[in-house]
């Protein structure tokens, strides 16, 4: 015997997920954690998820405006609840297979995450979810850097092993929204993760 209906699946997970949390969080923080785990499998996401200056609370007000949202992948894009989103009039692109992007990372020699990143800061967007690319994440912090765009919230989470630490590091040097991993780890699936924890968080109070 086994369990197949999915509300009671994902509900015994968070059961047994919350049994094994042995760090203390308020209730909002372990929101966004256990969905980290819930989606990796990982127990060690208790121990690298990076939630400061007032992520969860500025993130939900963005999206209670109806925040412009970026993702760096399509996977990211595809894992974050867009019925949801659209029900509270944000929206949500990806930029990354965009011919004019692709056009300014080819002729700029710049990778198509940085050029996907420009579009994104012309566009005005509020909420930056990144997934995979340091190169993305290093890029934002520039053109924050040059007063070009000032985001409600950041979820920097890029996966690897070259710059994926240090652009992560480098984000925790400033005073915005973020929710980050620690180390190595993340990815877009964690990434998409932490923006549905905060969209059925804002749900819950609709």
């Amino acid at each position: 015997m086994y369990i197949k209906e999915p509300n009671k699946i994902e509900e015994k997970s968070f059961e047994i997920i919350r049994s094994n949390i042995k760090k203390n969080f308020s209730d909002k923080e372990l929101k966004v954690v256990m969905r980290t785990i819930h989606t990796t499998g990982d127990y060690n996401y208790e121990n690298i998820v990076d939630i400061r200056n007032n992520a969860i609370e500025e993130g939900v007000k963005a999206l209670l405006c109806g925040a412009k949202i970026f993702t760096d992948t399509r996977m990211a894009y595809s894992g974050i609840n867009k019925r949801k989103l659209n029900s509270l009039n944000c929206t949500i692109d990806c930029f990354i297979d965009n011919e004019d992007v692709f056009k300014n990372a080819k002729e700029n020699g710049i990778t198509r995450s940085m050029a996907a990143i420009d579009r994104a800061v012309n566009d005005g967007f509020d909420i930056y979810v990144i997934g995979n690319a340091p190169t993305a994440l290093f890029r934002l912090l520039e053109h924050i850097e040059n007063n070009k765009t000032s985001p409600k919230l950041i979820v920097g989470v890029p996966v690897g092993f070259v710059g994926a630490a240090e652009s992560k590091e480098k984000l925790r040097e400033y005073k915005i929204p973020q929710i980050s991993t620690i180390g190595t780890k993340g990815g877009s699936n964690v990434a998409a993760a932490i923006l549905n924890a905060l969209i059925y968080m804002v749900m819950e109070n609709v």
